[in-house]
């Protein structure tokens, strides 16, 4: 089982603790990057992702290292401390150059048998709208299963946060460790993420535009494949 650990800060601080936590407790082989150290291009907005090829854009070959251990990854988990109430700048970053990877452009066929985790802390408040940041991505990249762990700590760094706050993130790590286990090779996507392909699946015999029209025939997805069968 290979799982990626993708840290939207480059410091080791409590999300990075939690992260590695339950990485480690399911057991697989890791790997990690760490933001903005491995990734930190701001997307342009040029389009040529979307409308022509993702290997035109400015920052490709940057960002191919994360992409291909995304792909290769059985288990994605995305960490991110909370920073105004949402993800970091690097983490959102990251995410803006996958945008032609949605299920309405160019999703990856492997995406629907994976799973991923949202992990989140803050000193305070704004756990749950970080973790939907991520999520968010997640789920129109076509992920099956998606997980999200918030915790407030109520310190400024690992060091910091109470002995009992450290018992409750161990349990909750140690059950969310064994789901992703029990789970794995298992996975299909639920129902509203299939709904958003037959939506696209419908859409794209005439295609948004032609890179995506194309891809999608050669998938064999504008019939009856599909990349969870």
């Amino acid at each position: 089982m290979k799982i990626v650990i993708i840290h939207g800060q480059s410091h080791k601080g409590s999300t990075y603790h939690i992260a590695r936590s339950l990485a480690e407790k399911t057991g697989g082989d890791i790997t990690e990057f760490f933001l903005p150290r491995d990734f930190g291009e701001f997307c342009v907005g040029c389009t040529s992702c979307i409308m022509k090829s993702e290997t035109l854009c400015p920052h490709h070959k940057k960002l191919e290292p994360l992409t291909e251990a995304i792909d290769k990854a059985d288990i994605l988990i995305f960490a991110s401390p909370v920073y105004v109430y949402h993800v970091t700048g690097a983490m959102k970053a990251l995410l803006d150059h996958y945008g032609y990877r949605w299920i309405v452009h160019r999703p990856e066929g492997s995406m629907f048998t994976k799973q991923a985790v949202c992990i989140s802390t803050a000193a305070g408040s704004g756990t749950k709208s970080t973790n939907k940041d991520i999520a968010d991505s997640l789920f129109y990249w076509g992920v099956g299963k998606i997980y999200k762990y918030g915790m407030t700590v109520s310190a400024m760094n690992w060091d910091g946060v109470s002995e009992k706050k450290k018992a409750a993130i161990e349990k909750a790590t140690d059950s969310l460790a064994a789901k992703l286990v029990k789970k794995h090779g298992r996975i299909k996507p639920g129902i509203k993420t299939r709904c958003f392909f037959f939506i696209f699946h419908l859409i794209q015999k005439k295609g948004w535009n032609e890179a995506d029209a194309k891809y999608w025939q050669e998938k064999g997805w504008t019939g009856k494949k599909r990349p969870w069968k």
